[in-house]
C-alpha cells in the first residue's frame, strides 16, 4: 500500500494572475502558502482483476479509459499506468468546493501516488506541471496554477508566472518572528458554502481572453498589491499586510458578481468590527471561507462563532507533497 500526502493553501495575495489567459500576455505572480490540511491517495494492489475508484462515489472498471472520475482517468493514462490489479481511494480533511486549492492538491498527491506506484522519484517542480498539464490541458479546465505549485513545494512560496509557461518558485524571505505572528493571528472560518471555482474563473478567463481592459487593469492591480504584500511580509509589517488584504478584498469583488454575498459582506464587516484588522475570502470566491488577521484573536473567534461560522485552525506546511507511508 502507498499513502501520499498533499497540502491545502491559503492565498497571500496575487490571485487569479496565475491563469494562462493572464500571465501569457502580462506575466503573473503570487504568495501562497500551503497549510496542514490534506488531501490524501492511497493505492494498492488487488487480487480482482479489476480497477477499484473510491472517492465520494464508487467505481468498479476493467479499462482505464471507463473511468468516470477525469483526474483519475488521465493521470493513469498520462503514466501509461494500465495496472487491472489496482484500487485507488481519495480522503480530504476539508471538503472540495472550499476556496483552499483542494483540486490542485487532489491532483498532485495522485500523481505523487503514482510515480512511487512505477518507483519513479519526481521533483516538485516537474509534479506541479504534471498537475497543470493534467488540469489545464488535458481536462481544459479554465484554472491557475497557483494550487498544484504550492501543494507540490509547501511553505511560504512566492511564484512568478512567466509568459512562455515556465514557474519560478522560491520561498517568502521573512524572519522567524514574523512567521510565527502571521500563523497565530491568521483565522480560517467557514461560511457554510461551497462552490466551483470554475464557473468563476471561467468569467474571468474569458474576459481576459478577450482583452477585456477593465478585467486586465484589475488583475494589473492585483498583482501590484502581491507585491507589496511580499514587501510587508518580508520587512514585517504585519499592519500594512492587513491594510493590503482588505484592499484586495475590495478589488477582487469587482472581478465578478458571483464573488460575495450579502452574508458574506455582513460577516466581513462584523469581524472588522470585532478584533480583525483585515481579511478576505480565500479562493476564487462566492464561498468557502474568510481569512483574517486578528489583532483580538478572543473578541473576533467569538463574535464569528455567535455568528454561526466555524473556526478551522492551522499550521503551515514546508513538506509539500509527499508519500507518507509504503507497505
Amino acid at each position: 500500500m502507498l499513502i501520499t500526502r498533499s497540502p491545502l493553501r491559503i492565498s497571500l495575495g496575487g490571485g487569479g494572475t496565475d491563469l494562462p489567459s493572464y500571465y501569457q500576455e502580462h506575466k503573473g505572480f503570487l504568495i501562497a502558502a500551503a497549510i496542514d490540511k490534506y488531501v490524501y491517495i492511497t493505492s494498492h494492489q488487488t487480487f480482482v482483476e479489476e480497477l477499484i475508484i473510491k472517492y465520494s462515489n464508487l467505481e468498479k472498471v476493467s479499462d482505464v479509459n471507463a473511468i468516470q472520475h477525469p483526474i483519475i482517468r488521465e493521470s493513469l493514462k498520462f503514466l501509461e499506468i494500465e495496472a487491472s490489479h489496482l484500487e485507488i481511494s481519495s480522503m480530504a480533511d476539508i471538503p472540495a468546493g472550499t476556496g483552499l486549492g483542494s483540486s490542485g492538491s487532489f491532483t498532485t498527491s495522485l500523481l505523487k501516488n503514482l510515480h512511487a506506484f512505477k518507483k519513479n522519484l519526481v521533483h516538485p517542480q516537474d509534479l506541479a506541471e504534471q498537475a497543470c498539464y493534467i488540469e489545464l490541458e488535458c481536462l481544459a479546465e479554465p484554472i491557475g496554477k497557483q494550487d498544484q505549485y504550492i501543494s507540490a513545494y509547501g511553505g511560504l512560496t512566492c511564484f512568478e508566472f512567466l509568459s512562455e509557461g515556465k514557474v519560478n518558485a522560491y520561498p517568502l524571505k521573512i524572519t522567524t518572528d514574523t512567521l510565527f505572528q502571521l500563523e497565530d493571528n491568521l483565522l480560517l472560518f467557514f461560511t457554510g458554502y461551497s462552490r466551483s471555482a470554475s464557473i468563476i474563473l471561467r468569467e474571468q478567463n474569458e474576459k481576459s481572453k478577450n482583452k477585456d481592459r477593465v478585467m486586465t487593469d484589475h488583475l494589473h492591480f492585483i498583482k501590484a498589491l502581491a507585491v507589496s504584500s511580499k514587501m510587508a511580509l518580508e520587512a514585517g509589517d504585519l499592519l500594512e499586510f492587513s491594510r493590503l488584504m482588505n484592499l484586495h478584498w475590495e478589488h477582487k469583488q469587482v472581478r465578478s458578481k458571483k464573488m460575495s454575498n450579502e452574508k458574506i459582506t455582513q460577516w466581513y464587516e462584523l469581524a472588522l468590527n470585532n478584533g480583525a484588522l483585515g481579511g478576505k475570502l480565500i479562493g476564487a470566491g462566492g464561498g468557502g471561507f474568510l481569512m483574517f488577521f486578528a489583532q483580538d484573536k478572543l473578541l473576533l473567534r467569538r463574535a464569528m462563532r455567535e455568528a454561526g461560522l466555524q473556526e478551522v485552525r492551522f499550521r503551515f506546511d514546508f513538506e509539500g507533497t509527499k508519500l507518507i507511508a509504503q507497505s
